[in-house]
């Protein structure tokens, strides 16, 4: 597939590097360094390049949505038409000091996104994992064994697209149901996060609960 990064942070770095590595064609986009996007492209592989968001965009067959809810607005607007676009979505929507989320318990972010888009499908997924065990999942693909992660929308299509990314991660796929799930699943997500960068041993930790909880 042919995948856009928007967002090309610690989570959109880490999974645009890996979906390169798994065969897609990546484009890395949105980072105050131009020279990070250069880097990672490199290290990705030879299916990645860096670009603009609107790039990243163009005949993309999904996007990978990883940036702070305070530059979502910014994103999308280089970004350009997103409309029919697939947007899997791992960013919490999250106040500026990142001590709380901004839209819960009636709502999500991702159906805020949904809403802000217009026309575009959704997923939220990817969410429910520290970045740092990322590279670790991908080398064990392999393995019998996979650990789940759960994703969630509204459209099978865009479903289908999201599973492929997550199972090509190292991941087992599991469909939550529609999109309204991640009601339930961003505030789980902020726990993850508040697991793993919290004290002692945290990313592992979390990482168990994502496994077995």
């Amino acid at each position: 597939m042919r995948v856009g990064i928007l967002g090309s942070g610690l989570m959109g770095g880490k999974l645009g590097t890996i979906f390169a590595r798994a065969g897609h064609d990546v484009v890395f986009s949105y980072s105050r360094s131009k020279e990070k996007l250069n880097r990672l492209a490199r290290e990705a592989g030879k299916t990645a390049r860096a670009g603009t968001p609107a790039e990243a965009a163009q005949d993309a067959d999904a996007l990978l949505l990883a940036v702070h809810w305070s530059r979502v607005d910014d994103v999308l607007k280089q970004a350009g038409n997103l409309s029919g676009k697939v947007i899997v979505s791992c960013s919490l929507p999250m106040n500026a000091d990142d001590t709380a989320l901004v839209v819960a318990h009636t709502s999500s972010g991702a159906e805020k996104l949904a809403k802000k888009v217009h026309k575009a499908r959704v997923v939220s997924a990817f969410g429910t994992v520290p970045s740092e065990v990322l590279f670790g999942v991908f080398a064990a693909r392999r393995k019998a064994r996979k650990p789940s992660l759960v994703y969630c929308g509204d459209e099978s299509k865009s479903k289908k697209i999201a599973a492929e990314l997550i199972h090509d991660v190292g991941f087992d796929p599991v469909d939550a149901g529609p999109l309204r799930i991640a009601r339930y699943t961003e505030p789980f997500t902020l726990l993850i996060a508040q697991l793993a960068y919290e004290g002692d041993g945290g990313p592992e930790l979390a990482y168990r609960v994502e496994r077995f909880g």
